[in-house]
């Protein structure tokens, strides 16, 4: 199983003494986050693309490939790209790009995002947006293994012999995850396509997860990818340690308590105990993700989050610090024998294998996907 932390970039004062931060500090701060994933062995840095405030996470590629000069081993996603509002020839080329840049260190992870305004922001409407996510996605599949593309859509202009530059590193594209907080059609679409399925609902239970985790799976099978076992499942959560769970409480509980996410769903404790929110001591916190193992099965990705609500940096290096010397080695201790037929996490520049599919089936002669998906 791969381990690492993601980024939202959200700009927020600190619950303990009132300092906002600067964005060109929160800005910053991210570079030091993902530097000190790599320094402690983490295997993934990621960051969301948001517009507008609180957060400075709008252009995800300029920052992945600032990290990919910084670091050497880390592999570096998004968390994720907006695939409803964002132009998949943009997409295309520009984590192509990166993929060249990160010597085949990318991932990238679709989703359709939190802030509606994004719609009309880019010209885009809101009730259309699983239909924006289903073509779009089914464009940028082509865009990245086919040359001379002929496209007719509804989102945008259409494409006549189109071939998008560069083309993917060594010919293989990135590898996807489709991202969902709650969204069933997000688990047909991965499992359609035989790509990646990340699921992050910070407030929901963990049999939510796994319900979609189970949908994910079974649909995986049925669109011929190989058995239900193969599929690629990645979990996101929020996670605060200290050596003594009093202590991890006891300081996490003004940031918890002033977050706009779980600001009113519940106590600290309510939420630690149903949600995946992980909160005590190291040894606690792998107590809790290895159960989770249980309800979800066996997952190829885990990534947390450790800098929201405004959590200073320096706390959120002392839970990367405690992330690389405590937790994951004893996960890794745990996970170390695999079970039967589950693959590893994907990995970087690899051959056409589970996750990337061949082409589909005739396209869609209105939208020019394949199929519906």
């Amino acid at each position: 199983m791969q381990f690492g932390i993601f980024s939202l970039g959200d700009v927020a004062p600190d619950a303990t003494t009132g300092r906002i931060p600067t964005e060109h500090e929160r800005i910053k701060a991210m570079t030091a986050l993902a530097v000190r994933a790599e320094e402690v062995g983490l295997d993934v840095f990621a960051t969301g693309e948001h517009h507008g405030p609180p957060h400075v996470t709008s252009s995800p590629p300029i920052l992945l490939g600032y990290l990919a000069a910084r670091t050497e081993r880390v592999l570096l996603s998004t968390a994720t790209t907006l695939i409803t509002t964002t132009d998949p020839v943009r997409i295309a080329e520009e984590y192509a790009l990166l993929q060249h840049l990160a010597d085949g260190r990318l991932d990238l992870m679709t989703g359709r995002g939190n802030n509606p305004n994004a719609y009309p922001w880019f010209g885009q409407d809101l009730r259309q947006g699983l239909d924006l996510a289903r073509e779009n996605y089914a464009l940028l599949h082509r865009l990245w293994r086919e040359v001379d593309v002929d496209w007719r859509g509804r989102s945008r202009a259409r494409l006549d012999g189109f071939t998008s530059v560069p083309r993917p590193l060594d010919g293989v594209p990135p590898f996807v995850w489709h991202a969902a907080v709650r969204s069933a059609d997000t688990a047909e679409r991965a499992a359609y396509w035989g790509d990646g399925f990340f699921v992050h609902d910070p407030l929901g239970p963990v049999e939510h997860h796994a319900r979609l985790v189970d949908l994910y799976r079974s649909r995986y099978a049925d669109h011929g990818h190989g058995p239900a076992e193969r599929a690629v499942v990645g979990l996101g959560g929020h996670l605060f340690a200290r050596a003594r769970s009093q202590d991890a409480f006891r300081e996490f509980r003004p940031y918890f308590d002033r977050s706009p996410v779980y600001g009113g769903h519940g106590s600290l404790e309510e939420c630690a105990a149903r949600t995946p929110l992980a909160v005590g001591s190291p040894d606690q916190i792998v107590e809790k993700l290895l159960a989770s193992r249980e309800a979800c099965g066996d997952h190829q990705r885990r990534l947390f989050l450790l800098d929201h609500a405004g959590l200073p940096l320096k706390t959120a290096l002392e839970q990367i610090d405690l992330l690389g010397e405590r937790i994951v080695p004893a996960l890794r201790r745990e996970l170390a024998t695999p079970r039967p037929g589950v693959p590893d996490g994907p990995a970087p520049a690899v051959p056409v294998g589970p996750g990337r599919p061949a082409a589909r089936g005739p396209l869609d002669p209105v939208a020019g996907a394949v199929g519906t998906h």
